[in-house]
């Protein structure tokens, strides 16, 4: 293993569940932890690195909480923010965490002049606009992580309609980090076979519905939460893909350069993974019918993203 660093930046349960994955699978060398609560940081940092020992894994798990403690990495994830709560108007939480992600940009871009930033704080493909803004760096080194998840969610409900033993479920979400995300579900092959050939209209619309409200499900059932453990397993599998430099295929929020006829704009399309971060973005041949859609989910986009503007010329962000 060469000597790898990664940090993680919010140590929630994304990030101390990424941390913990990265630990005891020996990927990197060190990973540093940064979050505002610091002896919560310390005692994740503790008890990770202690995971790691009983793994056997010499991985190093430290705690920063200056500049000059969080540098030198490949790979930085960013997770901190916050979530929407009661009476919270979109405007803010979009004004709240672009703040937190631009002040990051700020700390650390200095310290880590070769990283590759993956954003994972919502509103995801918003974010990952206002990083790229405050970054200047191209877009194969800053982008999102959300179509891999939204595609694990994508699987698990095709899964869920299957009454037939097979070995692989070839499927991909695209589209904005939203419930206007868009399941190529005509694409979807088990084995050699597509679903739609498979499967009626009443299981296609049920996996349809869910796939774009999975993540509200489970916020739904935890009360007080989200989902951590996809989400964190998901960015475990896109750096693992960066460092062995794997040319896997992951759906990321990446700015477009006239990929489907947009540009400047993140949208989550799929994209080659490697050493360089985003090797390539991939331009899928789409229905008008799956054009439409995809046309919708960016507008979810558009519009935060005009809103963040407003707010930027109101408050100079």
């Amino acid at each position: 293993m060469n000597d790898i660093t990664i940090g993680i930046i919010g140590v929630g349960n994304v990030g101390s569940t990424l941390a913990f994955n990265l630990a005891i699978s020996g990927l990197c060398n060190t990973i540093l932890l940064k979050d505002i609560r610091e002896d919560f940081t310390k005692a994740m940092a503790l008890d990770i690195s202690q995971a790691a020992k009983a793994s056997n894994n010499n991985t190093k798990v430290k705690a920063c909480f200056s500049k000059d403690e969080f540098k030198n990495c490949k790979i930085i994830i960013i997770t901190a923010g916050i979530a929407r709560k009661p009476n919270m108007s979109r405007e803010d939480l979009l004004l709240t965490n672009t703040k937190i992600v631009k002040n990051i940009f700020d700390e650390v871009q200095e310290q880590n002049k070769d990283a590759i930033f993956i954003i994972v704080s919502n509103p995801l493909d918003t974010m990952v606009y206002a990083a790229l803004e405050k970054s200047k760096l191209s877009r194969n080194r800053v982008f999102g992580m959300a179509g891999a998840l939204d595609t694990s969610r994508f699987k698990h409900y095709i899964e869920e309609k299957l009454t037939i033993n097979y070995k692989n479920i070839d499927a991909l979400v695209i589209g904005s980090h939203s419930n206007k995300m868009v399941p190529l579900i005509n694409h979807v092959k088990i084995d050699d076979k597509l679903l739609i050939d498979i499967l009626n209209k009443e299981d296609i619309n049920y996996i349809l519905e869910n796939t774009q409200n999975g993540g509200a499900k489970i916020v739904e059932l935890l009360k007080t939460g989200s989902a951590y453990f996809a989400p964190a397993h998901c960015c475990f599998l896109m750096c693992k893909a960066i460092i062995s430099d794997s040319k896997d295929v992951f759906s990321c929020s990446v700015k477009l350069l006239g990929e489907y006829n947009y540009n400047d704009l993140p949208l989550g399309v799929p994209c080659i993974l490697g050493k360089n971060g985003i090797e390539e973005v991939l331009e899928l041949e789409l229905s008008k019918e799956e054009l439409d859609e995809l046309k919708n989910s960016m507008s979810v986009i558009e519009n935060s993203i005009n809103l963040l503007k407003g707010v930027k010329n109101e408050t100079n962000i």
